[in-house]
């Protein structure tokens, strides 16, 4: 169960942020609405929220998740694979340091995004993408090995990042689709297929035992339902326009 979270207020210049979805510039006020219910759902469902400013001079700053990977015993400091987001880890140890007693960090040529990184149980699986690459992945599993975790590596093809295509939904249950649908990592867990035409539904977000799916994929949030979990929906329309998906707007833990 998790018990807090931190997010990151979107920036005015978030709108232009990196992206390859060809959905046109996101709505500014729309998104800060859509940021804040998000906000509204992480305190309903029992999380103390640390809302952190605003920060202009990284626009994807929002997607905070992809800074830091915070596990039960330690919260590592990522090393972004883009360039233009390295900058967004600046401060983030002074943050972390009220809620972990022991921060890592994982250091260049080591590159590393937190949403190529999916938690389920104490092993971690590590997307290698245009994000992360083999050492960065290295270096986060031999920190995981210090504290008794485990990690093991899934390359990518298409996907922007691993969690774009599979979520750990708990009680060992996964939304896969695309390349991940038949990989052989997760043929051990109850998989949920995800039509191709929801795909972006596949990062849907597990928190203390209900699981928030992106409004707009009512097939995806079906299966989720049949598979027995409560579900609440939520637009976040503008921060797909930028790539970015639910898990992407908040560390929990």
């Amino acid at each position: 169960m998790f018990k807090n979270a931190i997010v990151r207020l979107p920036a005015p210049t978030s709108i232009n942020g990196l992206t390859s979805a060809k959905l046109g510039k996101p709505d500014y006020k729309n998104a800060y609405k859509q940021h804040s219910d998000y906000i509204d759902i992480l305190k309903n469902l029992g999380l103390n929220v640390e809302v952190l400013p605003a920060n202009n001079q990284y626009p994807d700053s929002t997607f905070i998740e992809d800074v830091a990977l915070c596990t039960e015993k330690c919260a590592v400091i990522t090393s972004p694979g883009a360039v233009s987001r390295r900058g967004e880890t600046e401060g983030m140890n002074i943050v972390l340091s009220k809620y972990f007693e022991y921060i890592e960090s994982i250091a260049l040529p080591g590159t590393i995004e937190a949403g190529d990184i999916m938690m389920a149980g104490n092993h971690f699986y590590i997307g290698i993408s245009g994000r992360t690459n083999n050492n960065g992945a290295d270096q986060m599993i031999k920190i995981l090995n210090k504290y008794g975790m485990t990690g093991s590596k899934i390359p990518l093809k298409d996907m922007l990042h691993l969690k774009s295509g599979v979520s750990y939904l708990e009680n060992n249950t996964i939304l896969v689709c695309g390349e991940f649908a038949d990989n052989e990592a997760f043929k051990k867990y109850n998989r949920i297929a995800i039509d191709s035409n929801e795909a972006y539904a596949a990062n849907s977000l597990w928190i203390n035992g209900k699981v928030i799916v992106p409004q707009g994929y009512p097939a995806t949030r079906e299966k989720i339902e049949m598979a027995g979990y409560e579900t609440i929906t939520l637009d976040v329309s503008e921060f797909r326009k930028l790539d970015g998906g639910l898990s992407c707007l908040s560390l929990r833990f």
